[in-house]
């Protein structure tokens, strides 16, 4: 497996921002623009290169890391300063609490709200990883310093026992989130020119960290990361939807809300581009994210599933693909109740050209993790468990070339008692169906019709059963990459 450090392809290529499949335009508009890998920058008489020489430093995220976990310690001393749990201040960590956590734990799954566990240390854990991720370090140093980060905070951070959970969350699911939004960030600074402040702000939005080494250490890590030329689409959604979801815990009760919604979601590095390979992490990997309207749960959807190890493979001349070992976060909170996993899953994305303009792209994945599943409450602090987690995906996205895209994707999620040391004790099976329909209008512009459908079925030994289902029917307004939906073209005149 090839290390970030590889130069980047020699051939020229047209660019974009985001790249489009076929021809590549700007993000905003339709004129041609050259972009190329700026994987280098030349300070007087020395050129710097990505994760080389001194655009690369050990000791800088070494520093920078535990310099977070202390302020952060700071400030939620500032906002908490009456939290006690185990019968002391939560965050009046000494030089006591840290020896103790350190040296006899013990190491425990703790019951903090489900939002702060499992959406807040994995944003946390994305802090560490951009640190160590923008001063040079590789995908597998940044996941070494990140892993890192999450023990310091779990020993430190707090003065309560060290918690397993958070330590995955933090230290495992934060690289497997923190790559892709590093890449997507390093897309706005690629080009032969030094990026300007609208795209320099962009990335910073995107990767806090990245934004802060580039301002404070200037120069030396002007140089950006080479993405090496992927097939990318992506699109953005905003519209309104209309759920309706039926909860059963003794009595059943039916409900009806209506939300503003946001979506956005990323292929990148998809299967079929001359010239692309799958030597990184990450290489490619799929991103989802999804808000709405909802003061006490804005956000619906993440997940994000990445190749860590893969192999890419071709049958005939109208199928390519790849296949390998994922790393995948999940976090998903429809109207009734949450869930969320950390996994590895072995799998394969792959391209099939059915037609001269017509084409299927196929994920299936299966495999095993950590998570959690809860019942939505107002106080986000309902009863839910943690387990080891067995899983599946399959996802198809059918494509009408400058037509129509359908894309569906169903998954499974069983989150077992194996491993739970919390209350109550119990397991969950959760299903899941995403439709959308998307259809242009003019341009990359277009109208997307959704449906969305999630059920849990959860039996605990300690309290209630739950019977949760939720379908949820949305209209939107959609702006896509690529009016031939990512399509990725790889056939002669000859071969359609």
């Amino acid at each position: 497996m090839a290390t970030d450090e590889q130069s980047a392809f020699r051939q020229p290529a047209n660019w974009s921002w985001f790249r489009r499949s076929g021809e590549h335009y700007s993000l905003l508009t339709d004129e041609k623009v050259e972009r190329a890998n700026r994987s280098d920058i030349k300070t007087g008489d020395k050129a710097l290169e990505w994760g080389k020489g001194e655009a690369k430093s050990y000791l800088i995220p070494a520093l920078e890391i535990p310099a977070f976990v202390f302020a952060l310690n700071g400030v939620a001393r500032l906002i908490y300063p009456h939290d006690v749990e185990e019968g002391a201040k939560t965050y009046s960590t000494t030089r006591s609490t840290i020896w103790h956590n350190l040296t006899h734990g013990p190491w425990k799954t703790d019951q903090d709200a489900f939002k702060i566990n499992q959406l807040g240390h994995p944003y946390q854990g994305t802090i560490y990883y951009g640190l160590a991720r923008s001063t040079g370090h590789s995908f597998w140093e940044s996941f070494g310093y990140t892993f890192a980060g999450s023990f310091l905070w779990e020993v430190a951070g707090e003065t309560t026992h060290p918690s397993t959970n958070d330590q995955v969350a933090s230290g495992i699911a934060g690289s497997f989130l923190g790559e892709p939004l590093f890449r997507i960030s390093s897309l706005f600074l690629e080009g032969r020119e030094k990026p300007g402040f609208w795209r320099e702000l962009a990335a910073t939005a995107i990767s806090p960290p990245v934004g802060f080494n580039r301002l404070v250490f200037g120069e030396r890590f002007d140089p950006v990361f080479p993405s090496h030329n992927p097939e990318i689409f992506w699109d953005f959604r905003i519209g309104a939807d209309t759920s309706s979801y039926t909860r059963e815990q003794g009595a059943s009760d039916h409900i009806r809300k209506g939300d503003a919604v946001g979506e956005f979601s990323m292929l990148y590095g998809l299967p079929g581009e001359p010239g692309y390979h799958y030597e990184r992490p990450f290489d490619f990997f799929r991103l989802e994210f999804t808000a709405v309207n909802s003061a006490n749960d804005p956000i619906e959807e993440i997940t994000t599933r990445g190749l860590l190890i893969g192999q890419e493979y071709e049958v005939g001349k109208a199928y390519r693909g790849v296949w390998g070992l994922y790393g995948s976060y999940d976090y998903l909170s429809p109207h009734a109740f949450r869930t969320s996993q950390t996994a590895l899953s072995v799998g394969t994305n792959s391209q099939w050209w059915l037609s001269r303009s017509m084409a299927l792209q196929l994920a299936a994945l299966t495999g095993t993790g950590y998570g959690a599943a809860a019942d939505l409450t107002a106080t986000d602090s309902g009863p839910y468990h943690y387990g080891l987690t067995a899983h599946g995906i399959l996802s198809l996205r059918l494509i009408f070339r400058k037509i129509a895209m359908l894309d569906l994707t169903a998954r499974d999620l069983y989150v077992s008692r194996v491993a739970s040391s919390s209350a109550p004790k119990g397991e969950d099976n959760i299903e899941r169906l995403k439709v959308n329909l998307t259809i242009p209008i003019y341009g990359r512009h277009g109208l997307a019709l959704q449906y969305v459908y999630s059920h849990r079925d959860a039996y605990y030994t300690d309290a209630a059963d739950r019977h949760q289902t939720v379908g949820t029917f949305g209209l939107f307004y959609t702006f896509v990459s690529d009016s031939s939906f990512g399509a990725v073209e790889w056939r002669s005149e000859e071969e359609r």
